[in-house]
């Protein structure tokens, strides 16, 4: 193997770890701590999944708001209060929070592992 397809190996990699990597800003809680904090009336809940999803199964207080509708409907959340985000599996919730970080939400935190996890 040549040094140009080591480099662009390298770079491959390096951009897969580069996009699992925890974002900055945002936390990261389980299924578990979620049912600690879940009646919190001072945080804001939102499932990210498709209308569809959301309908067969969700838990009580999340509000649905699919992750293609969130920057146009991001203005609903106050940026005061924390967000907590959930998909089915977490990786659309990953996005959702990165996003949400970058429109200047403060507080941003992640459901890890999403309605998978949750029983």
């Amino acid at each position: 193997m040549d040094w140009m397809n080591v480099a662009v190996i390298v770079l491959i990699v390096a951009f897969l770890v580069w996009r699992m990597m925890p974002t900055k800003g945002v936390s990261n809680i389980t299924t578990i701590d979620l049912r600690k904090q879940l009646n919190e009336k001072n945080k804001q809940y939102i499932d990210v999944r498709t209308p569809g999803e959301y309908k067969s199964h969700h838990i009580k207080g999340f509000k649905n708001i699919p992750l293609q509708e969130l920057t146009t409907k991001a203005s609903q959340l106050s940026k005061e209060k924390e967000v907590i985000v959930i998909c089915q599996s977490g990786m659309r919730s990953n996005k959702a929070s990165k996003l949400l970080k970058k429109m200047g939400f403060q507080q941003v935190t992640n459901v890890k592992g999403g309605m998978s996890t949750w029983s």
